[in-house]
């Protein structure tokens, strides 16, 4: 298998469809999310909407430079989220990351394989394989905090119920 097929195989598996790695994946833990619970604030932590908003802000800002234009995101900006106050704006939300995760995915297994040892628009920030990696990774890491901040909600409800 091509490299480019292995990491849009890794990519859908974070985002889309997986269970190898974290036996579950981002559409799998939010399937069951209800809109109150995404935007249920726990101490400092983010809200599960706040960390959706952002792991999607980052996979749109990606998928801009495969189609040829540039890096227009901005870390201070990722954490901007609208606010959600209906079940259509969170899944309104839901559906932009489904949509942007196909579209990461597919453009990425069109990539030729020279493209992945290529600068990622500025040398400072490496290669699109390290940029395609790191995006695998951080979305592991944010999976991980929607997991347990649902665990944590479950917990909660049945206790203060």
């Amino acid at each position: 298998m091509s490299s480019v097929l292995q990491l849009s195989k890794r990519f859908r598996e974070v985002m889309l469809d997986g269970l190898w790695i974290a036996n579950t994946n981002f559409k799998d833990q939010l399937s069951d999310v209800d809109w109150q619970q995404a935007v249920t604030k726990i101490g400092s932590l983010n809200t599960i909407a706040m960390l959706t908003f952002h792991i999607d802000y980052y996979i749109a800002g990606i998928v801009n430079v495969f189609e040829g234009g540039g890096l227009e995101i901005k870390d201070q900006f990722s954490f901007d989220l609208p606010p959600i106050e209906s079940r259509e704006q969170w899944e309104d939300l839901l559906n932009k990351l489904w949509v942007d995760s196909e579209k990461f995915a597919g453009l990425l297994e069109q990539m030729p394989e020279s493209k992945l040892d290529q600068v990622f628009v500025d040398e400072k920030y490496g290669t699109y394989r390290r940029n395609i990696d790191g995006m695998i990774e951080h979305g592991y890491y944010h999976l991980g905090q929607i997991t347990l901040i649902k665990k944590i909600l479950k917990f909660d409800k049945q206790f203060n119920n």
